[in-house]
């Protein structure tokens, strides 16, 4: 594995080293961190809860609403097309400032460090709904009980676990790199810039104190809980059901309705069957805005050597049933 952060998901996993560390607590959590994560989960869902009565009751204003989606999509994109696409998988190589701008783009998103999301994820892949998956939901069995106690498992619990993954190991091409070491570090500042925007732009827009609540509770608290629950999504709900018209080594599957809501991430069988292609949604009728964003960002010169799938690669990855019924 080489020192640029454009590496290959299938290259093979660097041996431990004395890399500096790219998260303050290191491999392991600790407790502060491990209540820092309850906070971080409970207490934006409790608003997601909230949000529906108090919509019902009071309704929303367009400045919060607003907010919510402006931020939602900022961190969203941050988290598929940086921390994801880019940084896991290499799908495209970045000019610095765009490599830069994804890494504290997802940030934003409150999901965690940018190396240790990302070690997680490269785990995933190498073990995919097997034996040393971070967060498969079969991780219990194949029974109704085993796999709900699963999808509970791949959607929350498994980030409370206490065997953590090697960063050294599955990312030390981002840990050499200072500056994205540096945002990786820096993911508590990050948190507080992501969950402070919403409220300073609502109390200056209105003038008061209440604007800025509402667009907290609007921009910052529902926002967060909504995104992390659509990502979490993505590791439980789609290795679970779906439609899986390609050839993958696990049992990840296509869930249409998610796809808006993840920019793209929710057509998960392509991507496991072709980790590194730009493009997750590449059947007709399937949206994929981070696709298209990465396509705006190939046609400005910020990215270059972008994966796109072609017909063939395509074709070379659907199961064989799934080409005779097309």
């Amino acid at each position: 594995m080489t020192a640029s952060p454009d590496v290959m998901e299938d290259a093979p996993m660097a041996q431990e080293t004395s890399l500096p560390s790219a998260t303050l607590g290191g491999d392991s959590k600790r407790s502060v961190e491990q209540i820092a994560l309850l906070l971080f989960i409970t207490v934006p869902f409790v608003a997601l809860l909230a949000a529906v009565p108090l919509a019902w009751g009071w309704g929303v204003s367009w400045l919060d609403l607003g907010l919510m989606v402006a931020m939602y999509y900022i961190g969203c994109h941050g988290i598929t097309i940086g921390f994801h696409r880019y940084f896991t998988h290499g799908s495209f190589k970045a000019k610095r400032p765009l490599r830069i701008a994804l890494a504290i783009m997802g940030s934003l998103a409150v999901e965690g460090p940018l190396v240790r999301w990302v070690a997680d994820h490269r785990k995933h892949h190498r073990f995919s709904d097997a034996e040393g998956d971070p967060h498969s939901p079969w991780r219990f069995g194949e029974s109704v009980p085993a796999l709900m106690k699963g999808l509970w498992w791949a959607h929350i619990a498994w980030m409370f676990d206490e065997e953590q993954t090697s960063q050294q190991k599955y990312a030390p091409d981002l840990i050499k790199d200072p500056a994205l070491r540096q945002v990786s570090r820096q993911f508590a500042l990050w948190t507080v810039v992501s969950l402070m925007i919403p409220p300073v732009v609502g109390g200056l827009v209105t003038w008061s104190w209440q604007g800025a609540v509402t667009a907290f509770f609007w921009g910052s608290l529902v926002r967060v809980a909504l995104l992390h629950h659509v990502t979490w999504s993505i590791n439980s709900i789609c290795h679970a059901v779906g439609k899986r018209p390609f050839k993958s080594r696990d049992r990840s599957g296509n869930v249409w309705w998610l796809a808006v809501l993840s920019c793209g991430e929710s057509w998960h069988n392509l991507h496991h069957a072709d980790p590194t292609s730009a493009r997750h949604g590449v059947l007709k009728g399937q949206l994929d805005s981070s696709a298209r964003i990465i396509r705006w960002f190939e046609k400005a010169g910020w990215a270059y050597d972008v994966r796109w799938p072609d017909a063939g690669r395509i074709e070379s990855r659907r199961k064989e049933d799934a080409a005779h019924a097309a």
